[in-house]
C-alpha cells in the first residue's frame, strides 16, 4: 500500500505563487515517475507535470511551461510543484500521482496509466 499526501494548496491572487508538496510512504520501492494532475470543476483530470525519478527528465503541460517547476527531494520520496505567475484558469484540485513502472511515451500524460494517487489539494486563484 502506498500513501501520497499533498499539502500547500490555498487561495492566491492572480500573478502570485504557491508551492505544492507530496510525500510518499508505504511500500518500500522507488517510484519510477511522480507527477501532478489537476481537475477543474466540471472538467476532466488533466496532466500538469511529471518527473522520471531515474534520469530526472521532466514533462510539462503546454499551459504551465515556464510557470511551473516540478522537483524532488534527495531522499526520493517527495515531489514538489512550484507554481508561479498563477492565473485564474489554474484553479483546480491538484492531485499527486506516482507509479513504480516506466510510463513509456504518451502514457505519462494519461491519468489512467498512473497507479497511486493522493487525496487532492485545492488551489484557487482569484482574478
Amino acid at each position: 500500500q502506498v500513501q501520497l499526501v499533498e499539502s500547500g494548496g490555498g487561495l492566491v491572487q492572480a500573478g502570485g505563487s504557491l508551492r505544492l508538496s507530496c510525500v510518499a510512504s508505504g511500500r518500500s520501492f522507488t517510484m519510477y515517475h511522480m507527477g501532478w494532475f489537476r481537475q477543474a470543476p466540471g472538467k476532466e483530470r488533466d496532466f500538469v507535470a511529471a518527473m522520471n525519478w531515474y534520469d530526472a527528465n521532466t514533462y510539462y503541460a503546454d499551459s504551465v511551461k515556464g510557470r511551473f517547476t516540478i522537483s524532488r527531494d534527495n531522499a526520493g520520496n517527495s515531489v514538489s510543484l512550484q507554481m508561479n505567475s498563477l492565473k485564474s484558469e489554474d484553479t483546480a484540485v491538484y492531485y499527486c500521482a506516482a507509479d513504480p513502472r516506466y510510463l513509456r511515451g504518451n502514457r505519462v500524460f494519461d491519468d489512467n496509466d498512473w497507479d497511486y494517487w493522493g487525496q487532492g489539494t485545492q488551489v484557487t486563484v482569484s482574478s
